[in-house]
């Protein structure tokens, strides 16, 4: 998982709404204006967010892209559109937990994406959206290909995109985000089969350290998902006006997504634990083969270390005709070997017998 090397938080105390940019995620704050009505889209590139139209033309509807987190930028938001200094502090304080805020002009939506990136880790990105009657204002950490098909479905005029408000087009950026966990779930679900795999064939520590990394996986996973469907869940009630009744329709399709997301996460983590189960009983089943395979030699050498204590003894043989004659035996060595190889060989009978090898 890939891990930000900045801080989330401001320093205890700090007044409620400071905004203040981690040095570490200041973007040049990349604006661009998307102007689009049933028969055309136009897009252009802003320096400052002063140069968006205060009111869009009968019909028209905006769509303003903020990539990177400027302060400058971000900050110009409460002049112009009346954002609260509290919103645009969770903004960029990242990691968030995915919400739905209303208040008396907009809507403000928070959704957090997990996908594993080019180096094979679950990599987060943060998105907050908000939505006023003809304007959505998207903020992205940073740019990406997270919302590329919407973006060419609005260009090319494909589906209701054009027709319908900028409600439809927040709709459809929070399913393009929600259905980013998918191909994320299809690989976790990969990486157990596979470790699955390994532990049956050869649990070891490496393929238990697998399994740890999926569970932190998961673990991640359920966090982002479970607040995701309470915030789309309030979108789809009939009290939030900035949503049209038409555009509930499809997000309740998106609620169904999230909580089909939500039972594979819970699926996937009960199979991971049965897999810390089978490592753990595979590991005392080696063990128990290998203290069976121990306690057998050891039992074979009993009677063996008795019999050659036994001739270890110096008795003089010379004393009397009980004091071992068999040392002065010309065929004593080579008998004593043929009574510990057949002891040894009988207790393996034995042992295989009694199904204990």
């Amino acid at each position: 998982m890939r891990r930000r090397t900045w801080k989330r938080f401001h320093p205890p105390g700090t007044s409620p709404g400071t905004l203040s940019v981690p040095a570490a995620a200041e973007g040049k704050g990349g604006l661009t204006l998307v102007t689009y009505r049933g028969d055309s889209v136009s897009e252009r590139h802003l320096a400052a967010v002063a140069e968006v139209p205060a009111a869009p033309a009968a019909g028209e509807n905006l769509w303003l892209r903020i990539v990177g987190h400027s302060g400058e930028t971000l900050g110009s938001l409460t002049a112009r559109f009346g954002v609260h200094p509290l919103v645009l502090e969770d903004v960029v304080n990242l990691g968030q937990r995915p919400k739905v805020e209303e208040f008396d002009d907009y809507l403000f939506i928070v959704v957090d994406v997990l996908r594993f990136g080019t180096n094979g880790g679950l990599e987060e990105e943060q998105v907050s959206l908000l939505l006023f009657e003809n304007l959505l204002i998207t903020i992205e950490e940073r740019e990406s290909d997270l919302f590329k098909l919407v973006e060419d479905r609005l260009r090319s005029g494909r589906g209701k995109m054009r027709t319908l408000g900028v409600d439809y087009l927040a709709y459809a950026l929070v399913d393009a985000a929600v259905d980013h966990f998918f191909p994320a779930l299809e690989r976790t679900g990969e990486r157990i089969d596979e470790v699955e795999d390994e532990l049956l064939e050869r649990p070891d520590r490496q393929g238990f350290e697998k399994l740890h990394g999926i569970k932190r996986d998961l673990l991640r996973l359920r966090k982002a998902t479970w607040p995701l469907r309470e915030a789309v869940a309030k979108l789809t009630r009939t009290d939030v006006r900035q949503v049209r009744e038409g555009t509930r329709v499809w997000l309740r399709d998106v609620y169904d997504h999230t909580v089909q997301i939500i039972d594979i996460v819970e699926t996937f983590r009960d199979m991971t634990a049965e897999l810390v189960d089978l490592y753990l009983s595979s590991v005392s089943t080696r063990l128990n083969e290998i203290m069976k395979v121990l306690t057998i030699i050891a039992t074979i050498f009993i009677p063996l270390t008795f019999i050659v204590g036994l001739y270890g003894m110096n008795f003089n043989t010379q004393a009397g005709p009980l004091s071992m004659p068999e040392l002065n035996w010309r065929w004593g060595y080579p008998a004593v070997w043929v009574l510990m190889l057949a002891i040894a060989g009988g207790m393996l009978w034995m042992f295989r017998r009694r199904r204990w090898l």
